[in-house]
């Protein structure tokens, strides 16, 4: 089976945030778990969307789901790493795009992690898919903008 690649321009990161590895994050190998990677990646999520005014659901019900997630680990992080979580943007379409993580250590600048997340935004009252809302695109000059 090949190997899964993740390549992305370095000018599409918006966003960053700090999280530390918590001790319940550790798994029986004792470095962070991949699922405590996936959760700690879904809080950056929720942070940069609410930062630029997507937040989990709107009053009108508007917000976005995840369609598709792929991270491929670099390194190994330890309880109490102070873990750098950069943000970014790529591939839009009308409806939705890429989510784009960079996560590194900045003690020793080592590359933990790098993820993508696909989404798209959801009318969930009415169960749809929906336009990426002009507001949200607005903050995004240098992504592809929707077709």
């Amino acid at each position: 089976m090949a190997r899964l690649t993740l390549d992305f321009p370095g000018d599409q990161y918006y966003f960053e945030t700090r999280m530390t590895v918590r001790s319940t994050d550790i798994n029986a190998a004792n470095h962070l778990g991949n699922d405590s990677m996936v959760s700690m990646l879904s809080e950056a999520r929720a942070l940069f969307l609410a930062h630029f005014g997507a937040p989990e659901i709107d009053a009108d019900g508007l917000g976005t789901i995840v369609t598709d997630l792929a991270t491929i680990f670099r390194a190994e992080a330890h309880a109490r790493d102070l873990l750098l979580f950069e943000v970014g943007v790529m591939d839009f379409n009308r409806y939705g795009g890429d989510l784009i993580f960079r996560v590194t250590r900045p003690a020793d600048g080592k590359l933990i992690a790098l993820a993508k997340y696909g989404f798209v935004f959801f009318n969930f009252q009415s169960g749809q898919v929906a336009a990426m809302p002009q507001a949200f695109l607005a903050h995004f000059p240098k992504a592809a903008q929707p077709g």
